[in-house]
């Protein structure tokens, strides 16, 4: 398969996402043309060092370029102040300096905070991201958006920082275990819902096949996901307006995995695919769409052995008045309201601010029901 290269257009700041099978052991001849010096500094977590940082270091050595590296736990937990300061420090102590490369090699996690660190350390020095799940190839590593969780929630700390580039290798995500790669596929269903019907029904078709394996199927869907981030990010950088589309499915998704404790009850894509579905519902409720519409969300969710509802969700929940108070805690507030991304049909996403709240309130009462 060919190399796909998709430019997300920032005038200076603009950069590459190139996606393709073998990139991790081609990536030493990607990233030299943005190397001062023949060093990097590579942060990564454990169970992705062991899997693939050889590989890197090993491509990394034979064109001469000298690798220091940091893991980090695993998990959504990693995400706080103290790894942040780890890594930071870490990256001083390695004596990067601005015109340096950092590398963050990994998932969402690493990916958001390397992104971060390189962000404020010496007041920004550029790094590359290498995503190595689903989920990060096709949303997280792109667009420039980093940032920690706190105990207020979730990425309420970070920064705007976009990388100097991405690599998306496609063989990677064969060592993904199942959950994890059906919880990228929560992002990738999430793009055809807000903007691209035709792509909704291209995996509808495909999708399963996608996610035994095929690797020709999945780096056409990682890139036509990148396409139509790159052109929104290209258009509205900072969530200004057209951003926020990005964010379906995620006003729910966020409160539920503050409820479940940012853990593995609940994975971020796992909870953007319920909240998609959720969505859809209060779309259909509001006269928006459809009933079909949210029907048909559901029914293909399921029919590729995803998390479609609350009842999927293992252990307790808040009630709705107390998950509709953690919703108010979402970076989406502005003036108060609450900020739902709504849709009038498959692929046609809006951002509405007037939602009344009884109306979620009877969305998420219902939806706790049925998990009784």
């Amino acid at each position: 398969m060919s190399l796909d290269t998709i430019d997300v257009a920032l005038g200076a700041r603009s950069y590459q996402v190139r996606i393709g099978q073998g990139l991790l052991g081609q990536a030493a001849e990607h990233i030299a043309p943005l190397l001062h010096r023949k060093k990097v500094a590579v942060i990564t977590d454990d169970t992705v060092a062991a899997l693939h940082l050889m590989t890197l270091a090993s491509a990394l050595e034979a064109r001469g370029i000298t690798m220091t590296a940091l893991t980090v736990p695993a998990g959504e937990s990693t995400k706080g102040w103290a790894q942040l300061a780890r890594a930071t420090e870490w990256l001083l102590e390695q004596k990067i300096e601005r015109r340096d490369v950092v590398v963050a090699l990994g998932g969402g996690v690493v990916g958001d905070l390397i992104g971060f660190a390189s962000a404020i350390l010496r007041r920004g020095v550029r790094f590359v991201q290498i995503p190595t799940t689903l989920l990060a190839q096709v949303d997280s590593s792109v667009g420039g958006k980093t940032g920690i969780n706190t105990p207020q929630g979730k990425n309420l700390v970070g920064a705007f920082h976009q990388p100097s580039l991405v690599l998306a290798d496609i063989d990677v995500l064969g060592t993904l275990a199942p959950r994890d790669f059906l919880a990228g596929y929560g992002e990738v269903v999430k793009y055809g819902l807000l903007g691209d019907a035709s792509f909704y029904d291209w995996l509808e078709t495909k999708a399963p096949t996608m996610a035994k394996g095929d690797a020709a199927l999945r780096q056409y869907a990682v890139k036509r996901s990148v396409e139509m981030k790159a052109g929104i990010v290209s258009r509205d950088e900072t969530e200004e307006g057209e951003r926020a589309l990005l964010n379906l499915g995620h006003t729910f998704c966020h409160a539920l995995e503050k409820a479940t404790g940012y853990g593995d009850r609940l994975l971020h894509g796992e909870g953007v695919a319920i909240g998609c579905t959720l969505a859809f519902e209060l779309s259909q409720r509001l006269g928006l769409c459809s009933q079909e519409a949210p029907s048909r969300v559901r029914a293909h969710l399921r029919a590729m052995g995803m998390k479609v509802d609350l009842a999927d969700i293992a252990g307790d929940l808040p009630g709705a008045e107390a998950l509709l108070a953690l919703m108010g805690q979402d970076k989406k507030v502005v003036d108060g309201k609450l900020r739902f991304i709504l849709a009038r049909g498959i692929g046609e996403a809006f951002v509405a601010s007037d939602v009344p709240s009884d109306v979620v309130l009877g969305v998420l009462r219902d939806a706790l029901r049925g998990r009784g």
